[in-house]
């Protein structure tokens, strides 16, 4: 606890004056130092700091080298490509790139851009294929000049779109070359 300590002042030896005595007044600070200290530690220890958010990516199993890679057909109409390139920029096309089925088209990031076709794909592929277990293929191509950023952004599209199956694949040159016009 707190407490009070109190001098007596003893004047000089020889005065004959008779002055009041001042007392200086001292208070003992150390058990509220010790109560400050408790209470930073219990609020250290009960709160809880920010957790890093982090996506679920299923990445492929080590290839066996011995064993050819398989082709696998995928029907245009389900297949969605989006070319992603420097200064945010978003091209997209359905289909094979040499014959499109639709786009390419410009695009932009967010609720009002590619999120708006990626959505729109999603509820029509089931529907033109006939079988509801089918749905969007997205296939993602970076260019080596692609924000970090870009990258996290339309991978929370896929998120948020719900898109069953995507991929990041590498970007060739014919499409780098439409992303630079």
């Amino acid at each position: 606890m707190a407490e009070l300590n109190t001098d007596a002042g003893g004047g000089k030896k020889g005065e004959k004056k008779v002055r009041s005595k001042k007392s200086n007044a001292k208070v003992d600070l150390t058990a509220m130092v010790d109560l400050a200290f408790l209470l930073i530690t219990f609020f250290m220890l009960t709160t809880s700091l920010s957790k890093p958010q982090s996506m679920d990516l299923g990445l492929p199993d080590k290839e066996d080298k011995n064993k050819p890679e398989e082709d696998i057909e995928v029907a245009d109409n389900r297949t969605m490509t989006i070319l992603l390139g420097e200064n945010n920029k978003v091209k997209w096309y359905m289909g094979q790139f040499a014959t499109p089925l639709e786009g390419p088209s410009d695009s932009s990031y967010g609720k009002a851009g590619i999120r708006q076709e990626i959505l729109s794909k999603v509820q029509s592929v089931p529907v033109a294929t006939g079988d509801p277990k089918k749905g969007l293929i997205v296939i993602l191509k970076m260019d080596k000049k692609t924000n970090y950023k870009n990258m996290v952004d339309i991978l929370d599209e896929m998120a948020i779109a719900k898109v069953p199956t995507y991929a990041l694949v590498d970007i060739t040159p014919e499409e780098k070359a439409l992303l630079s016009k």
